[in-house]
Order: C-alpha cells, then sequence, then structure tokens
C-alpha cells in the first residue's frame, strides 16, 4: 500500500456530512500518521475545494478539491443528510466510480454506503450502513447483502461501517489492515479510545473480502 510518498488518505468532505462520521476516522488515521513507518498522509478534500457546512453546523476548510488531491491509497467517504443530494447527482456518481476504479480501498463511513450503492460499488456485495438506512440501502441496490449486526464490513478493497460511532472502529481497523494491530492499539491508547473488547475486531468479512487481522487478536 506504501511508496515512496507514504500511504494517502482522503477524506471527502461536503455540506450535510455528519461531523463524527469526518472528524471520527481523521483523528484516529491522522494520529496514526504521527506513530507509523508507513508515512501516512491523510488529508481532507471537497468537490471544488471550498469550504463545508457539516450538518450539525461545524465548518470546515478542507485541503484540497477534488480535481487537486491526487490519487490515493484510501478514499474515506463520510455519511449524514448531504448523502440524499449527492445520490442524485449523476457527474458526482461518475466520479466516485473512477475514484474507486483507481483506489485500491474505499470506505464508507454510516450512509456514505448509500453513495456508494448509488455508484454500484456495492453491487453484489455485503454491505452495512446507519441501521436506520438498511431499507434504503436496499432500495438503492437490491443485490447489496446487508449485515444488520457488524460494526463494520470488510471486503477487500470496499469496508462499509454502521452508524456515526462505528466510523472510528473502522478506521483502527483499517489501521490494523494496512500495518499491524499493534499500531491500531497504539493508536487506540493515544486517543484514549476503551480498548476492552477490541472493538476494529467487530467487523465481519465480504464474500470475496478480508476482515484483516480479525481472526488473531494480540
Amino acid at each position: 500500500m506504501s511508496g515512496n510518498g507514504g500511504v494517502r488518505v482522503g477524506i471527502f468532505v461536503f455540506d450535510g456530512a455528519e461531523e463524527l462520521d469526518v472528524v471520527g476516522p481523521f483523528e484516529v488515521l491522522s494520529v496514526w500518521a504521527d506513530h507509523s513507518q508507513l508515512r501516512p498522509v491523510v488529508s481532507t478534500f471537497s468537490w471544488d475545494g471550498a469550504g463545508v457546512r457539516l450538518g450539525r453546523g461545524l465548518r470546515l476548510v478542507p485541503s484540497h478539491s477534488a480535481d487537486d488531491v491526487g490519487p490515493l491509497h484510501l478514499l474515506v467517504y463520510p455519511g449524514g443528510l448531504g448523502t440524499r443530494e449527492l445520490i442524485d447527482r449523476p457527474g458526482h456518481l461518475d466520479w466516485l466510480r473512477a475514484m474507486r476504479a483507481q483506489t485500491p480501498v474505499v470506505a464508507g463511513v454510516c450512509t456514505g454506503a448509500l453513495v456508494l450503492a448509488a455508484a454500484g460499488i456495492l453491487a453484489g456485495r455485503v454491505a452495512t450502513t446507519h441501521r436506520d438506512s438498511f431499507d434504503e440501502l436496499v432500495q438503492l441496490d437490491p443485490s447489496v447483502m446487508v449485515d444488520t449486526e457488524a460494526r463494520f464490513v470488510d471486503d477487500g478493497d470496499v469496508v462499509t461501517s454502521a452508524g456515526v460511532t462505528a466510523g472510528i472502529d473502522m478506521a483502527l481497523h483499517l489501521v490494523s489492515r494496512l500495518e499491524t494491530p499493534a499500531a491500531a492499539q497504539a493508536v487506540a491508547r493515544a486517543i484514549e479510545y476503551d480498548t476492552a473488547v477490541r472493538p476494529w475486531f467487530g467487523g465481519t468479512p465480504g464474500p470475496g473480502g478480508t476482515i484483516g487481522h480479525a481472526s488473531s487478536p494480540t
């Protein structure tokens, strides 16, 4: 996953994105960057590079636009009420399909999975989303097999998480998968996240995917 420039992580932000869907994974992944020999670079980007107003009023100025964010190893796509507008933008869905084709791992947080489904990215896969949006996910793509119990589902190149706080678990799992469980545990300690039950091992694999290190926690 890494090259001479390190692992590149981009978190897409938009008007109406849920705050914790954005800042939860951002905190985990940026703290990972402070401790990792893989030298991950974590940045936020919006469609046009302009600032956005998140779902509960927090304003955020991203580092990049979609045009200049560059190639990514990991794309994090948050949820929130703003996803409903993006579902109906054909140009945005085309862009997302193109990003999926060139990005090794795409991770949808909460109702971010709805936009992934609208773009056809979850077709025939096991996936999850916020519990209040299971039916909506299936309406968007009836071929999606919804896991209603998992905190996250890792299907290899596409990972989805349940509602809001589950994005933190998913991000820790991604650190564990992309580096080591020890790296994920170091991040959890740094942010004082309760690790008593190792929550990032609470996911399930899709039929063609992997659960990373979940089968052998240390």
